[in-house]
């Protein structure tokens, strides 16, 4: 064991291994952007992670041979110890979750990296300046801005994370925090970290600690006050911000630990969440700065023009088996109430139904419908749902003027009217399913309440459509035994 570790090849192998590793993590990315090959995509990413986590244990045992700090057993069973107890937790969890509580679950892990960047940080500079990686002119410059900037956006990451999970979990209130001059907190809060970067940089020794704390105090408070001023309707794109956020933190992690993966795979998952964030935006007729400084989401109280729209109308699931039966195209628009009441399985059982008996059946997906980008996609395959019926919003707009029923499940302001129709709604602009174009429109609900955005919904008014009150997977469940 001691000639591997000390073999001049074992650098060279370790290297491999990284860059196999991140051919892997490409070609997961490049699965996961197709439900076909979704499934292969998780197991590209799951050999590449396997490889990873070896190379780098081979590595720490390299280090400490070399480094002759502790033994090399006590060194394998602390991290042996680590991961163990991180992957009974992580599995539990997973086993464990609901999909309607899969968008806090990831706000949470985006939170262990964000605090894993800070204490990476901080042990990369007192290691710097107390042990033998002690660093000279320009280099010891980069690398303290790289501790810098890497426990900065980490501390961001850590309890914006934490904000967002308490918020989707409705353990605090999805109404913005509107704070007077709020957006000249948070410029103040950057101003002041960039002179501290100044101060922190020169400064040699443990007194350095000082600005470092500071900026970290600022960070964690900026992070906070980013997301608590995010509405309620915004959350989809504040998880894929997160996740960008995330993947720069782990980067600048890789960066202050000179470890070439970390870098690359933080980089991915940094781009690729910008990427989502900005396409999120785009689908919501946002721009990114406008999420940041503030969302329109609400705490569930109508907000928006104070207008008569008239009187709903009512129907029974007896009644919609009926329409449904005599249909010939079909298209069912699920949103984040369909998760709640877990009703894919039956919605998945009635689409089967319906098309053995010659009806065209498709799903329409908003891109940010539910809590989570690509929320309701798993929903549907989770549920068997057929991958080529399952259209994007561009995909299927254009023919609801030729769609017989559509069924609005848990959706609400992603069907919204308002936002074409209403220049002064909050929502104003935002691409929405026009779903109102349809000969019948059946929107299943609890009640009459508005959505994230805190914006009554026109189409629940209008001629063409009915409700069906009630838990929307009993409601499905007795269309499916109607239709027979």
């Amino acid at each position: 064991m001691s000639d591997f570790l000390t073999s001049e090849r074992l650098p060279g192998l370790i290297q491999a291994a990284y860059i196999v590793a991140a051919i892997l993590f490409i070609a997961a990315l490049a699965g996961l952007s197709k439900h076909e090959t979704a499934r292969r995509g998780n197991t590209f990413g799951m050999a590449g992670m396997a490889l990873a986590l070896g190379a780098t244990l081979v590595l720490a045992a390299r280090n400490s041979q070399y480094g002759d700090q502790r033994p090399l057993a006590v060194t394998l069973v602390l991290i042996v110890v680590a991961m163990a107890i991180g992957a009974v937790i992580g599995a539990r969890r997973a086993r464990t979750v609901e999909m309607t509580g899969m968008p806090e679950l990831v706000a949470m892990l985006h939170s262990f990296v964000g605090i894993a960047a800070v204490l990476v940080g901080f042990n990369s500079y007192l290691e710097a300046n107390h042990g033998d990686g002690h660093l000279e002119g320009s280099l010891g410059t980069i690398h303290d801005v790289e501790v810098f900037l890497g426990v900065f956006i980490g501390a961001v990451t850590f309890t914006g994370s934490i904000v967002a999970y308490l918020k989707l979990s409705a353990k605090m209130t999805s109404k913005p925090l509107t704070l007077p001059g709020r957006h000249l907190l948070n410029l103040g809060i950057l101003v002041t970290s960039a002179l501290l970067l100044a101060w922190f940089v020169p400064v040699e020794g443990d007194l350095g600690l000082v600005p470092l704390i500071a900026m970290t105090a600022l960070a964690l408070l900026l992070g906070f006050h980013l997301v608590a001023a995010i509405g309620g309707g915004d959350m989809p794109v504040v998880v894929s911000m997160l996740n960008s956020y995330s993947g720069w933190a782990a980067a600048a992690a890789g960066f202050m630990l000179s470890n070439d993966l970390l870098i690359i795979v933080g980089s991915l998952v940094g781009s690729s969440g910008a990427i989502l964030s900005y396409i999120m935006c785009k689908a919501m007729n946002r721009s990114f700065v406008s999420v940041i400084a503030g969302g329109f989401g609400s705490d569930g109280a109508v907000s928006g023009e104070d207008r008569d729209y008239g009187e709903h109308r009512e129907i029974q699931a007896d009644e919609v088996a009926e329409l449904l039966a005599h249909a010939s195209s079909v298209v069912i628009t699920p949103g984040y109430g369909m998760a709640v009441a877990q009703a894919q399985y039956p919605v998945a059982e009635m689409t089967k139904k319906l098309r053995d008996k010659g009806v065209e059946v498709r799903f329409g997906i908003h891109p940010v419908a539910g809590r989570l980008p690509g929320h309701m996609n798993v929903l549907l395959a989770e549920a068997k749902v057929p991958y080529d019926i399952v259209l994007e919003m561009d995909e299927v707009n254009d023919d609801f003027p030729d769609t017989d029923v559509v069924l609005v499940i848990g959706a609400n302001d992603t069907v919204n009217p308002a936002a074409l129709e209403e220049p002064g709604s909050p929502i104003a602009g935002m691409p929405v399913l026009e779903v109102w174009n349809a000969k019948d429109v059946v929107v299943f609900k609890r009640s009459m309440a508005t959505g994230y955005a805190g914006v009554q919904n026109p189409l629940f008014f209008k001629d063409n459509t009915q409700m069906l009150f009630g838990d929307a997977k009993d409601k499905v469940n007795e269309i499916v035994a109607a239709l027979g």
